[in-house]
């Protein structure tokens, strides 16, 4: 089976122009079949005479823009990430991927595909870089303001099926985020969602916000609230440390003959730190295949999104999924 991935051609922050750049660099890695949805006349001229055979269009003149509310996006029935997720729900994509309003695609994969059997809520996965050189799973990251403890449980099995299935883990480690590792800490939510996971095979108890970066754990678990904070800290803190370590090889001429010879480090160090590295947030617990990018996706983005995608869909998560909620917490 070739799996086919809608693409919202429209969504970035920069136009059709990375996305379809993003796509022509994944066709050259790749076997897939890519459905561009946008207009077709801003798409067609960026498209060269050797691909346009390999690629489909379906037109959609609307856009919802970063300005507009999520929810309009289920009213614009024209709009391009509308027409990409209903593709998917037609049967006629596995996946989709969008770099445009985050909150409509999440709306409209949700409401448009519908959840897996069991799902209580789908939640947002991003991947934070650790000191093993590996990747730590963190959910939700935005999806899910307010969460139940039974909402946090499922999401550990989610993140748990999704670290098994696309990382090759035998038997995932996850740890729920608390202010400290004891039973005892945490808020209500937390101390009653450790008490659901307790049985959990592979459950570690409480983790704090270091270990995401430290590796203790495979997954780690907390609301959208939470998560998008830490997302978007972390985020933060690489950006500025990466501009101090600039300032101050600029000032330093002890620094710059250093920083010479560590040029291959720092090169490493920026691959690890950029998002365009791991392309995009899956939103799992919804049928089919659902990646949310970053507006300001540059082609790399777009191409490591579409490959995400593509190993989503191949991984069969989803059956995995639905298989280990089909009790409360699956008990080792």
């Amino acid at each position: 089976m070739r799996v086919r991935i809608a693409i919202d051609a429209m969504g970035g922050d920069f136009g059709p122009e990375p996305i379809v750049n993003g796509t022509l660099a994944a066709l050259k890695l790749y076997r897939f079949e890519p459905i561009l949805v946008g207009k077709s006349s801003e798409i067609l001229p960026l498209i060269p005479a050797g691909f346009k055979d390999k690629i489909s269009i379906v037109e959609a003149e609307d856009v919802i823009g970063m300005s507009d509310a999520a929810t309009d996006a289920l009213k614009r029935k024209e709009s391009s990430i509308y027409k990409a997720v209903d593709l998917v729900r037609n049967k006629e994509a596995h996946g989709v991927v969008s770099a445009g309003h985050s909150g409509a695609t999440m709306t409209l994969a949700t409401m448009r595909l519908g959840r897996l059997k069991h799902v209580l809520r789908p939640a947002l996965v991003t991947l934070m870089p650790n000191k093993k050189q590996k990747r730590t799973v963190l959910l939700d990251v935005g999806a899910n303001v307010d969460c139940k403890p039974d909402h946090l449980a499922q999401f550990a099995v989610m993140g748990s099926c999704y670290a098994h299935d696309m990382w090759g883990i035998n038997i995932p480690t996850v740890g729920l985020l608390a202010n400290g590792e004891e039973e005892s800490k945490g808020n209500e939510i937390t101390k009653e969602t450790f008490k659901i996971l307790k049985p959990m095979k592979g459950f570690v108890g409480n983790v704090e916000g270091r270990d995401l970066f430290n590796g203790t754990v495979d997954v780690v678990v907390c609301d959208g609230f939470i998560g998008n904070l830490v997302l978007k800290s972390s985020e933060g803190v690489a950006s500025t440390i990466t501009h101090l370590i600039k300032d101050y090889i600029r000032k330093s001429p002890v620094a710059i003959t250093g920083a010479l010879l560590m040029r291959k480090v720092f090169k490493l160090l920026k691959k690890e730190l950029d998002y365009a590295e791991v392309g995009g947030a899956p939103l799992i617990g919804v049928k089919g295949c659902a990646i949310v990018s970053h507006g300001k996706s540059n082609p790399k983005a777009i191409k490591n999104a579409i490959k995400q995608a593509i190993d989503y869909v191949d991984s069969g998560v989803n059956v995995h999924i639905e298989k280990m909620l089909e009790e409360p917490v699956k008990k080792g």
